[in-house]
């Protein structure tokens, strides 16, 4: 004689959704994991210093009186359009390279709030590069400031236009990493996030002049054109013909550009299949 047993019922255990914060240290692993992680940011800090000390060091023949701040010194062009152009770069490649590998795909089916993944890219990134920029920045006005204390040239921190121009600097990284990371959610592909970000933040701004309005208006809503404004002791002469941005509206070019950026990325990304 037989006994018929029902078999065990079983319960599927779901597991609990993903904490913002581990999503945080999921994208920290991942940064950190990549071996061209701090060769990148160690190569970029040396040059930018160095593009700053070779600045200096050039200029400090001719110095124009003691207590004069020299930004084009301390923040070489040369050297921070590198430090955008390898921000907006490292920036990209932190979603570009998921969608290149496919691991994107696992990443949203483990976690299905895909603008919470962007904004976690977006928050990790923006901390790793405004420590970046902050280094970087502070670094190059040491440096300069080392170099024309011997000519007896050089300016404390606290003198008129230097700390706003240091703080600029410093956020000019993780501003432009943070464009080059909405550009690549909205483009998925190197090449073309590439070009747009060159493009954008270092070949568009000389096209436009500050002779006439219009031209000023769009030039001044630029990143980089905004960077150089911020970074300047001086304002306008008197009866000058070029339209000079403001400090304000410069300040809120810094502000817009990544807000718009990200919020586009995390919209998009809500609503486009992978």
């Amino acid at each position: 004689m037989t006994t018929l047993t029902s078999a065990p019922r079983t319960i599927p255990v779901t597991a609990p959704p993903a904490r913002f914060r581990d999503l945080l240290a999921s994208e920290w692993i991942k940064i950190r994991s990549l071996r061209s992680t701090p060769w990148t940011i160690a190569l970029t800090l040396l040059f930018v210093i160095g593009s700053t000390a070779v600045a200096t060091l050039a200029d400090r023949a001719t110095p124009s009186g003691p207590a004069d701040f020299r930004p084009y010194d301390a923040y070489p062009p040369a050297g921070y359009w590198t430090l955008i152009l390898v921000a907006t770069t490292v920036g990209a490649l932190t979603v570009v390279s998921e969608y290149n590998t496919g691991l994107i795909r696992t990443t949203t089916v483990a976690v299905p709030a895909r603008g919470s993944v962007v904004l976690a890219k977006a928050a990790v990134t923006a901390a790793l590069w405004t420590v970046v920029g902050a280094a970087t920045s502070t670094g190059s006005f040491l440096v300069s400031q080392a170099i024309l204390d011997g000519h007896h040239a050089g300016v404390p921190i606290t003198h008129p236009g230097v700390f706003r121009a240091l703080v600029a600097s410093a956020l000019l990284a993780p501003l432009c990493a943070l464009i080059g990371l909405g550009l690549g959610v909205l483009l998925r592909h190197a090449a073309a996030t590439m070009v747009t970000s060159v493009f954008t933040l270092v070949m568009l701004p000389p096209m436009f002049s500050e002779r006439s309005r219009w031209s000023a208006d769009i030039k001044h809503a630029l990143v980089s054109a905004a960077w150089n404004r911020l970074i300047q002791t001086w304002g306008p002469e008197p009866g000058s013909l070029r339209y000079t941005a403001t400090i304000p509206g410069s300040w809120i070019v810094y502000t817009v550009w990544p807000l718009i950026t990200v919020a586009l990325a995390v919209l998009v990304v809500k609503r486009r299949d992978v």
